[in-house]
């Protein structure tokens, strides 16, 4: 006979002293995915035994009060910085396990160009990109990553991609520069993706570990306050209208050739390696 324990993980807190009001509780909205990112991230770090080498680098934007919940290194940033930041870090501490937690509103606006040239150094730090299509701490506006037709408080009457273009796939993006890279797109709306995001996270830390390439994660993940829908409905609608225009899969792998992504319908990007 034996008992198999479930615990928290270690370099997750027991209770966030440093948040105000409510200890036990963090400060994410019903049907956030950030608490179940948070928890895959904290899961990998104990497993990899690297909570005292850990460094968070989180900037504006809902992961901004990370050092609440993470017991490692933290450092907060200005918006958009957190590769440059996580660039330093890495540098001066090679043998930590760097770690830039963004949103869609601070990576692919005012960090755009961060995030391009960190990626095409090759830093050997992960990025973990969450893309709920909206700007989800300061007040719901239209980010680069909203859909077309998606209503925010700064497009009342939805994205029009006449005047502000279609949304950006940034996953795409970094896919298409020469320098060696593990890119890759998950979901966190429902168990099952859940799972499969839960590897591909591990695999970015691993390459991290190993010294071999910039890591880069994006995450599908629901903003029910945002989007106006409940906690359910938000799910459906990643899986309805997310997945279609960002397709799931690995995009590119060191000394590999692109993966097909999930369900991929989208035009070809030019000069982009075949996808097999």
């Amino acid at each position: 006979m034996y008992a198999q324990t479930f615990q928290r993980p270690r370099s997750f807190y027991g209770q966030f002293d440093r948040k105000p009001g409510d200890k036990l509780t963090t400060h994410y909205c019903p049907g956030c995915g950030h608490g179940n990112i948070h928890k895959m991230i904290a899961e990998a770090i104990d497993d990899f035994g690297a909570q005292d080498r850990t460094v968070f680098v989180s900037p504006v934007g809902c992961s901004v009060f990370a050092y609440y919940y993470f017991d490692v290194g933290n450092l907060q940033v200005a918006h958009g910085r957190a590769p440059a930041a996580a660039t330093a870090v890495k540098r001066a501490l090679p043998d930590s396990l760097v770690i830039s937690y963004q949103g869609d509103g601070d990576l692919a606006a005012i960090g755009g160009n961060e995030i391009l040239h960190a990626a095409n150094r090759g830093e050997k730090i992960t990025v973990i990109f969450v893309n709920n299509a909206i700007y989800g701490m300061t007040g719901g506006q239209m980010a680069p990553t909203t859909m077309p037709g998606q209503k925010t408080t700064t497009s009342p009457l939805g994205r029009d991609v006449e005047t502000t273009g279609y949304p950006m796939r940034v996953s795409e993006l970094l896919a298409t520069l020469q320098t060696p890279a593990f890119i890759a797109r998950g979901s966190a709306h429902d168990g099952k993706h859940t799972t499969k995001l839960k590897k591909l996270l591990r695999r970015a830390f691993e390459y991290q570990r190993d010294n071999t390439c910039f890591s880069f994660i994006e995450v599908l993940s629901t903003c029910p306050t945002n989007w106006g829908l409940s906690p359910d409905e938000s799910d459906r609608w990643v899986e309805t209208s997310m997945i279609p225009y960002y397709p799931l899969g690995v995009f590119k792998e060191p000394a590999a050739p692109a993966a097909a992504p999930d369900g991929a319908n989208s035009p070809a990007i030019p000069g982009a390696p075949h996808v097999h």
